[in-house]
């Protein structure tokens, strides 16, 4: 396997270095990349994100907008159990008064979902982080029917973060999205309450659910 840092020019390209890295292992990547594995991902969150971008040559450089911006598309690596079902719910993006649009199209994580290619990677507790597989990729585009659906969990959440309710959201429940604190981030932002004054709240971001995400990867062959 040849190391690619260079940005895509075309999906085509980018699917074939997609495809290309199925069935090596995260230790087979970080060697080539000359790159060491850690012990556990507990104090390196996003590791194994940053060094599938390495190799497929995503260019958002943690910018809020899409990991291939020339194509449109955004990269989401996926850990899955041995039956190929995701183990949790995937990052999408933060959520606060800051980055609020008016219209679901404009909004940041419209732009996200709107096309993405997932890389399922072996995630079971029990298999070494360094012999975990890489799995073969999925391009996905959320249906007419799922586009519905996001937009109406979108509007609800974007109504209690208008109407002031964000330091009282913990976790919500939506169909296919929800909205709670990253990894535990007690980190503190300029938000809005409900008598429109200035208050400081723990970020909150976008989740797919875990139950959305079972559904994309159930017809397709991963491992």
């Amino acid at each position: 396997m040849r190391y690619l840092p260079n940005t895509p020019k075309n999906i085509i390209t980018l699917l074939a270095r997609a495809h290309a890295l199925a069935g090596f292992t995260i230790e087979n990547l970080a060697y080539n990349a000359g790159l060491l594995v850690p012990d556990n991902l507990k104090n390196n969150k996003g590791w194994i994100g940053k060094l599938i971008e390495l190799y497929l040559g995503a260019n958002s450089k943690n910018k809020a907008q899409q990991d291939f911006i020339n194509l449109g598309i955004e990269l989401k690596t996926i850990p899955i159990d041995s039956f190929g079902h995701p183990i949790q719910n995937t990052f999408i993006c933060t959520a606060s008064i800051n980055n609020i649009a008016v219209n679901w199209e404009d909004s940041n994580i419209y732009n996200k979902l709107s096309n993405i290619l997932w890389i399922p990677i072996e995630g079971t507790v029990s298999i070494p982080l360094k012999i975990r597989k890489i799995g073969k990729p999925l391009l996905w585009s959320p249906n007419i029917k799922e586009k519905i659906m996001l937009r109406k969990d979108w509007e609800e959440i974007i109504d209690m973060i208008v109407f002031g309710k964000m330091r009282y959201v913990t976790t919500y429940q939506g169909t296919l999205l929800q909205i709670k604190t990253k990894n535990n981030n007690k980190m503190l932002i300029k938000n809005i309450d409900s008598k429109i004054r200035n208050i400081l709240s723990t970020t909150r971001s976008f989740y797919l659910k875990r139950s959305f995400t079972k559904i994309i990867m159930s017809s397709h062959h991963i491992i």
